[in-house]
């Protein structure tokens, strides 16, 4: 487990609780895939809890994040409320895109959540441009972008990385390395053992890191923020982590062994934290079993009240097409601060 850098028992009970909420959240649109009720392909986050956690605990609402079709622990982390998240998963209009967008497009602008994207390598882009936005109105705000392995092979992760290295952008590049491709394991997709050496290709530090330790998370995202603070660009860092459930609900698993996903079961982020907290940090059992009983209520309520909630009308289909709210913004080009060496 990473070192404990001025985290204070509450901060870290505040952790625990965001990755059991995560947890049980995913558990229950498991159910709600299962008896039909979901409107569209659930990807779960399971095994993967610690790198959300971690990363978004140095956040403000006022920094950015990209997610990816896998992003429900994602929007959790970054504070997204289970009820309009739930009630996205299940078309209803009081979800956060109005039953429009389903489990792969949740978004959350009031939490600096620019949106999760269901194609992979999408949210790449998108978080560089929200980058040079920042670096435009000389914020010191930043932006943070979780992107899967096989997004590491796709253009926009290279073009954009290049960019952010020449702009010296305030971005910090999270890879959550989960092993699987949908049924690719990595290494059958490139030609290198870590995917954050691909970082010195743009004269950026890259850095592979425990993904399932969540305060080693914070602790190198505190170090990458402080980097683009100081104006010295961008950071890549790999998640080594495991996607324990499927692909997707239904997923026959059939490229992998129960072995291999019994051995990263051992390794689960929630129980590695639990011992980590009681036997580092004397928090007791009873205080993470009450924790547990609150989320599981919480996240069990905000279910079955979004289950209640009105579908979308079908007067409303066409709305919400296109943005009109910038529409009368006059831009200005972008002027890069590099200097000549």
């Amino acid at each position: 487990m990473g070192q404990k850098k001025n985290l204070s028992e509450e901060q870290l009970l505040d952790m625990y609780r965001k990755m059991v909420r995560i947890r049980l959240f995913e558990e229950e649109a498991i159910e709600l895939a299962k008896a039909g009720k979901t409107r569209a392909v659930v990807h779960t986050y399971v095994g993967q809890e610690a790198t959300a956690v971690g990363a978004c605990f140095q956040l403000s609402n006022k920094d950015y994040i990209t997610s990816t079709h896998r992003g429900h622990g994602h929007c959790i982390a970054k504070g997204a409320d289970l009820r309009r998240m739930f009630a996205e998963l299940m078309g209803k209009e009081t979800g956060y895109c109005k039953g429009k967008g389903g489990s792969m497009h949740i978004a959350d602008l009031d939490t600096g959540n620019l949106g999760a994207n269901g194609i992979v390598g999408g949210g790449i882009p998108i978080a560089t441009g929200a980058a040079v936005g920042l670096s435009i109105r000389k914020s010191k705000n930043v932006v943070v972008c979780f992107f899967g392995d096989g997004a590491s092979n796709q253009g926009s992760f290279h073009e954009s990385l290049n960019l952010a290295s020449i702009w010296k952008l305030p971005i910090v590049y999270i890879c959550e390395n989960n092993k699987y491709g949908i049924s690719t394991h990595f290494s059958q997709a490139m030609n290198i053992e870590h995917i954050s050496d691909r970082a010195k290709s743009y004269g950026i530090p890259g850095h592979t890191i425990d993904g399932n330790d969540v305060v080693q998370i914070y602790d190198a995202l505190g170090e990458a923020i402080e980097r683009c603070h100081a104006g010295e660009g961008p950071t890549l860092i790999e998640a080594d982590t495991y996607r324990v459930s499927g692909h997707y609900f239904g997923d026959n698993e059939n490229y992998r062994t129960r072995e291999e996903v019994n051995v990263w079961r051992q390794k689960d982020p929630i129980t590695r934290f639990e011992a980590y907290l009681k036997q580092q940090c004397s928090i007791s059992q009873e205080a993470l079993s009450s924790i547990l009983v609150e989320e599981k209520e919480l996240v069990i309520t905000s279910s079955q009240t979004a289950e209640k909630d009105s579908e979308p009308k079908a007067s409303e289909m066409m709305n919400d097409l296109y943005a009109t709210q910038f529409a009368d913004i006059t831009w200005k080009p972008f002027v890069s601060t590099h200097k000549e060496r």
